[in-house]
């Protein structure tokens, strides 16, 4: 009998141990609403839980953006004209050029000055900058960044479409069959071309201006001091006496200038006094 038992009680946990392997081989899936079988996601490990990403690609958001960057730079230089020479050498040593140049040598009165349109590749537009800022002592400096991405998208698009267009419009011409047919295809593809055309030019400006900033630079000579007043007795007997002298001159100067007016006046009036004085005794003579 007690065999017996223990044979039942070997059976049981047999058993036992058979449901519990196969609970855990059905466990790899469970039932989505519905009664539908969810499989495992990309990402998930066997406990069901979220690993690690496969790329970096997945997640992270391109942040290019078409940049448009234009400035003007001043500086104050004893030679503007050799200061705009070295400035010139440092943006063709970049990768830049130079659109324009205007120089105007110091003259009498005129102060030497130069001004230049710089290009500059926007990838080293903070090193050109600084090595050109040192050339001199600079007065001001601006920079103004303008986001065309969303123009530059819209002129691809429009590119494309065209592109397609006119592909279209080749094979069209290709299968015509008739001289009106062939006319009419004829018009279209050229406004189209016309406008791709268009498109295209204003694409590659776009991109010029993008790959490089325009920066315009003016360098002249630094601006005179002003005396500074007298600080002391002697010094403002001197002032005041150039300022007398000065007076002087100036009041001889004017005197200079009207008394040739001054003779021609008194002329005219000496001739008018005798006139009128004949007149008189003219009069006293009659009467």
């Amino acid at each position: 009998m007690k065999r017996i038992w223990a044979g039942a009680a070997v059976l049981a946990v047999a058993a036992l141990l058979l449901a519990g392997c196969t609970g855990a081989g059905t466990s790899s899936s469970s039932a989505g609403p519905g009664g539908s079988t969810v499989q495992g996601k990309p990402g998930q490990d066997a406990s069901g839980g979220f690993a690690a990403p496969a790329s970096k690609s997945d997640t992270v958001i391109s942040t290019d953006r078409d940049v448009v960057t234009t400035g003007s730079v001043s500086l104050t230089a004893a030679d503007p004209i050799g200061t705009a020479d070295r400035a010139t050498a440092i943006v063709l040593g970049s990768g830049g050029r130079v659109d324009s140049s205007s120089e105007q040598p110091g003259t009498g009165d005129e102060k030497a000055s130069a001004t230049l349109v710089l290009r500059i590749p926007s990838s080293r537009l903070d090193s050109t900058l600084t090595a050109v800022k040192r050339l001199g002592t600079v007065e001001s400096a601006t920079l103004n960044a303008t986001d065309v991405t969303a123009q530059s998208k819209d002129i691809d698009g429009r590119i494309t479409a065209l592109q397609t267009s006119v592909d279209r419009l080749l094979a069209l011409m290709a299968r015509a069959t008739t001289t009106a047919d062939l006319i009419t295809i004829e018009s279209t593809l050229s406004d189209r071309q016309a406008q791709l055309d268009s498109l295209r030019a204003q694409q590659k400006a776009l991109a010029d201006q993008v790959a490089m900033s325009t920066i315009t630079l003016t360098i002249h000579t630094k601006a005179t001091v002003v005396a500074a007043a007298p600080g002391s007795f002697w010094s403002g007997l001197t002032t005041g006496w150039n300022a007398l002298v000065a007076a002087v001159n100036g009041l001889l100067i004017g005197l200079g200038v009207i008394l040739p007016w001054l003779v021609v006046l008194a002329v005219l009036g000496g001739i008018a006094w005798w006139i009128a004085r004949w007149i008189g005794r003219k009069k006293g003579a009659a009467a």
